[in-house]
Parts: C-alpha cells; sequence; structure tokens
C-alpha cells in the first residue's frame, strides 16, 4: 500500500507533513512563534538604526518612557500571551483525557525496540510478568499464560491504527527512558520505566509515517524505530480480524 500523504504546508516556513487532529494547532503556534522572531529581529535592527543616527546627531529620545519601557512591556505582555496559549495547547493534549470510547493500545519501549499490544476480545490487557520476558520464544512483553486476559492479547512490532479515531496510548518501558515521538502526528512523550503515561491522539490521513526513538537509550538508539500505519476503518477491521483469528489458532495450537 503507498503511502497517501499530503503535501507540506507551503508557507514561507515549510512545515513536516500533519497526520493528527491537534496537529494543526500545534503548527499555528509554532509559525505565530516564527512571525512573532521575525518581526522582533527586523524591530531590534530598526531600533539599533535608529539609535545610531540620534548618537551621530547628538539627539536623545524625547522620553525614556516611550523608548525603554513602553517596548519592554510590549515585549512581556507579547511573551507572556505566547505562554499563555502554548499552556493551553500542552493541556488540551496532556491533562485532559481521552475519550471513554477511545481505542486502547499499549506502547513498550525496550532496547531497542517498541511493541505494540492491543486487547483482544475481552477488552482487556493481561497481565505482563519481567520474568517471563523471552522474545525469542515469541513472549517478548512477558504475558502470562496464567492469566486468561492475556490469551487474546495481540502483540505488534508496528503500531496499526484506522483512520478517524481518537486513540489513547499507554506508553511504558521495561529497561531505561524512551522517548516516542511520530513527528508526522506532532507526539512526543517519554516512556518511563516503572510507570505508565498516557497520551491520546486522533489521526486523520491515511499513510505510512516514522515512529522514533528521541531518548539516548544505548549503543542501539539509532536503530530503535517502527512504523505506524494508518489504514481505513473497514481494512483496520480486517487486519484486527485477521491478527484476533492467528491468535486464537495460535492458543488452541498451544492447548493441545
Amino acid at each position: 500500500m503507498p503511502s497517501a500523504l499530503p503535501s507540506a504546508s507551503r508557507s514561507f516556513w515549510p512545515l513536516p507533513v500533519d497526520a493528527s487532529l491537534h496537529g494543526p494547532a500545534f503548527d499555528h503556534h509554532l509559525l505565530l512563534n516564527l512571525w512573532v522572531a521575525l518581526a522582533l529581529l527586523i524591530l531590534a535592527h530598526l531600533l539599533l538604526f535608529a539609535s545610531l543616527i540620534w548618537q551621530r546627531r547628538g539627539q536623545r529620545p524625547a522620553s525614556q518612557v516611550l523608548s525603554e519601557y513602553l517596548p519592554l512591556a510590549a515585549i512581556t505582555l507579547l511573551f507572556i500571551f505566547l505562554g499563555v496559549r502554548a499552556e493551553r495547547l500542552w493541556a488540551e493534549q496532556r491533562y485532559t483525557g481521552a475519550d471513554l470510547s477511545a481505542m486502547q493500545v499499549e506502547v513498550t519501549g525496550v532496547q531497542f525496540a517498541w511493541y505494540f499490544r492491543y486487547p483482544g476480545h475481552d477488552s482487556h490487557f493481561g497481565l505482563t510478568e519481567l520474568s517471563l520476558v523471552d522474545a525469542a520464544s515469541g513472549n517478548p512483553l512477558g504475558l502470562d499464560p496464567r492469566d486468561p486476559y492475556a490469551t487474546d492479547d495481540i502483540v505488534s512490532s508496528q503500531l496499526i491504527l484506522p483512520v478517524g479515531r481518537e486513540v489513547d496510548l499507554a506508553l511504558r518501558s521495561t529497561d531505561v527512558i524512551h522517548g516516542f515521538s511520530i513527528p508526522a502526528l506532532r507526539l512526543k512523550q517519554n516512556a518511563m520505566p516503572g510507570e505508565t503515561t498516557h497520551i491520546h491522539f486522533t489521526p486523520t490521513v491515511p499513510g505510512y509515517y516514522a515512529i522514533l526513538c528521541t531518548q539516548v537509550c544505548g549503543s542501539g538508539h539509532y536503530r530503535m524505530n517502527a512504523t505506524l500505519r494508518v489504514l481505513p476503518p473497514d481494512q483496520f477491521n480486517n487486519w484486527l480480524i485477521e491478527r484476533e483469528a492467528a491468535q486464537e489458532a495460535a492458543q488452541k495450537g498451544a492447548r493441545q
């Protein structure tokens, strides 16, 4: 399936592909910051040239309030506005929980791979034990076979999601800090050992997207990446049915 990516922004500052529902607000704020920085750069040079002209003419500004305090107050208010706006965007993404109908997926970072777990038919994640972790035997997350909720869990090395549905990711790490990042979806959140962190989003454009680790996690950090596949709902449902059937067949084979 070829990647179906929208064209990058054609603004003065082109940005990477944006394939998430919350992405445009982040991009707009980033562009606003860049335009403000450009305007302040131009203003600073104009004031510098003006001060040089005044100095050569032996003149001083008519009022210190107008020349110093007023610009300082304006810049302070501007940065307060940008900071409050950024804080609200952050709060919407981090401090507002996902909808109760959001799709649940668990992401686990290990040196040096990402694993993605779906809860299966019962909609419950099974128990895991570090002592049971054995990637060579097909149990990279240490699923406990004694837990009935774990028997239908689906573990994948790719993150497969349906387009247009909110997703609640539960991030975990079994060893060190890993930085879970999907640049095309404007996502970045650390996976911490010993705790679970949630992040929610809605993919909007079908396609293939890179998943990276943005924390230096060891000598193999450079190869710690994965792929996000965003599929139309019918294709995602077909994939999920196939994986559930394969998981059920594997469980039957293990019991025989």
